[in-house]
């Protein structure tokens, strides 16, 4: 029971990072990540403990029961210490791990909008954006901005630390998106000749 728990534990602590993103999208809270975002440099550390303890469950679940007999009754398993249990727990918990390569499937958007008819021509920013980890995080960026009035497409990367956002002057500036961005717990970095 102590080793499922272990396991459930660890797998869990290992994706928060990527689920609270989505979670943040789906609240309507900004400022969620920025409350877990340590435990990102600790994400292998829980993958390896999670594999581990998941080794040792199956380890003793499937090992040779010792060959004496003591002539007593076979003590019977509950549903906890069965391997069907155990098998659902696995399942569950490589799901938990493998999170970050499905999470942008979870939720889905429009991250563009119509442009209006402006007086003025759109800009694009490519701001550096660091912090994003997965799929998850970008996601979560790009549900933040859109909510500004003026933006007209955003998209974010995680593996080129980067947010492109074109958006109508005359509605909003480049200090409104960074101040947005920086509200889901990633941060910019701001830099000069970054707009166009």
């Amino acid at each position: 029971m102590k080793t499922i728990l272990l396991t459930i534990l660890t797998s869990t602590s290992a994706s928060l990072c990527c689920i609270v993103p989505v979670l943040g999208v789906i609240g309507g809270s900004s400022s969620l990540l920025s409350s877990i975002a340590w435990l990102e440099p600790i994400r292998p550390f829980f993958i390896a403990t999670t594999i581990g303890i998941l080794g040792f469950a199956w380890y003793r679940a499937l090992k040779p029961k010792s060959t004496e007999e003591c002539g007593c009754e076979p003590k019977r398993k509950s549903i906890i210490e069965s391997k069907k249990f155990l098998g659902a727990v696995t399942i569950f918990s490589l799901l938990l791990l493998s999170f970050p390569t499905y999470s942008k499937y979870l939720i889905q958007y429009d991250n563009s909008r119509v442009p209006e008819v402006a007086t003025t021509v759109n800009k694009t920013i490519n701001l550096k954006v660091y912090g994003m980890t997965c799929q998850s995080c970008e996601l979560h960026v790009e549900k933040e901005v859109i909510k500004l009035p003026g933006i007209t497409t955003v998209k974010a990367s995680y593996d080129e630390s980067s947010t492109i956002v074109e958006f109508n002057p005359e509605k909003v500036d480049a200090d409104k998106i960074i101040e947005a961005i920086n509200k889901t717990g990633y941060k910019v970095e701001k830099t000069n000749g970054n707009e166009n």
